[in-house]
């Protein structure tokens, strides 16, 4: 059944991330595709000509349309994830634009989790270097659908078809390693413009679209309705007042899936069934509600359910378990070790969980896995993990559900973010 069948509104929109390491133009890149797709604003760009002025610039720097914090403008730098949004009259888009220093890494793993593709940008000069490893490693652990491999500063290399081929085959053949299957690699100037929205003329021997032109043909695969549904219940409501004495309904976001009216459901992790008798959203009652939609359920029974349980139809429950394995990037200076007591986080629901074991590291250099297992993990490690909750969780692989086959690690003394992990495989009931 479509989307439209499903009363879903056919909009496209595209979620895309940008990362490259510092001085690759990345930052210009951007600001070249929003400027020449027409999606800046008069006083936007009038305020970049100023600011461009006043560094003794004779032009507009096309970068400071996103880099937006006084420290990034004064450092040249990139150090947070800005979002942008625009579009064309193909498709719509949001644009996760990430940091490409080193220290800022993490910083990926929160722009590319809900990414549809990722832009990753290299310097032509350059060539693949370690954080282009990296940043590719981050595309691969999130399954992101599509990579673009976008060779800039071309002009700096005369154009050179051998430059663009060599750097395209290499990043390719890493990629694969990683399980990133779907690489379009495209030459560009983003200081000049070629092949960034508009073809270069300076590169007649690249046959392929330019960057918007690809992002706005890629294949949107994964649409959140064709997904076994999934409610993480956020709020009980129970009002109790004289108009609604007996009302008891379980608010949340839908994160994949469609829900009906009549549905067989079961919440998770206790597996109590029920039947949805009404949907609330906004005041109004529906028959049908659809991811991402935020919306309150009704049930047929009174069961002991609170924020953090899922529920889930009956055919498509998830299993629920103690023993996860996964893998993950380690976000956080301080280390991760094996026998760590930690919060995992997992949808609504936060429980304690201990580190049994960090099988290997993903050796960033060749894409595999490293022969000995580490005692623990240091900031921007990506590794095999396996842990073990107190309670039972009910968890998809992230291969099947890119939300609720994800988690986060916490620091129990001072709820310090340390780990962002993906579920490769869960184990017993």
């Amino acid at each position: 059944m479509t989307g439209t069948a499903l009363g879903i509104p056919s909009i496209s929109l595209l979620r895309f991330a940008t990362a490259g390491s510092v001085d690759d133009g990345k930052s210009t890149l951007v600001g070249r595709l929003l400027h020449d797709s027409k999606s800046v604003l008069a006083d936007q760009l009038e305020d970049v000509e100023r600011a461009s002025m006043s560094c003794g610039l004779d032009g507009p720097d096309l970068a400071l349309l996103t880099d937006g914090l006084r420290a990034e403008r004064e450092q040249g730098i990139t150090i947070d994830v800005a979002y942008r949004y625009f579009a064309t009259p193909r498709r719509r888009f949001i644009l996760a634009d990430t940091p490409g220093h080193v220290q800022y890494t993490r910083n990926m793993v929160t722009g590319a989790s809900t990414a549809q593709a990722a832009l990753i940008l290299v310097d032509a000069r350059n060539g693949v270097v370690e954080q282009t490893r990296r940043h590719t490693a981050i595309a691969g652990l999130l399954r992101v659908p599509h990579v673009v491999l976008a060779v800039n500063k071309m002009d700096l290399t005369g154009y050179d078809k051998t430059v663009f081929a060599a750097i395209a085959d290499e990043f390719a053949a890493y990629a694969r390693r990683l399980g990133v299957n779907a690489v379009t690699a495209i030459p560009v100037s983003a200081l000049s413009g070629d092949n960034v929205v508009s073809p270069s003329a300076q590169m007649d021997w690249y046959e392929g679209p330019t960057i918007l032109e690809h992002l706005e043909s890629v294949p949107l695969e994964s649409a959140p309705h064709r997904s076994p549904a999934r409610f993480p219940v956020q709020y009980v409501i129970r009002p109790q007042t004289p108009k609604h004495p007996d009302y008891r309904g379980y608010a949340g976001r839908i994160t994949s899936g469609v829900l009906r009216v009549g549905d067989a459901v079961t919440v998770l992790p206790q597996g109590a069934t029920s039947t949805i008798t009404a949907i609330d959203a906004l005041g109004e009652r529906l028959n049908t509600a659809w991811a991402p939609q935020s919306v309150t359920l009704q049930l047929a029974d009174e069961l002991d359910i609170s924020r953090g349980d899922l529920i889930a139809p009956t055919a498509d429950a998830p299993a629920t378990t103690r023993d996860v394995q996964a893998t993950v990037c380690h976000l956080h200076e301080r280390p991760l070790s094996v026998g760590a007591r930690v919060l995992l986080k997992h949808g609504t629901r936060t429980v304690k969980a201990l580190v049994k074991a960090l099988p290997h590291r993903i050796d960033l250099s060749t894409g595999r896995a490293d022969d000995t297992a580490p005692a623990h993990l240091t900031v921007n490690d990506i590794a095999a993990a396996v842990l073990r909750t107190a309670e039972p969780l009910p968890l998809d692989a992230y291969a099947d559900s890119r939300l609720t086959g994800s988690f986060i690690l916490i620091d129990p003394s001072d709820g310090t973010t340390l780990t962002a992990g993906t579920v490769t495989r869960s184990v017993g009931r």
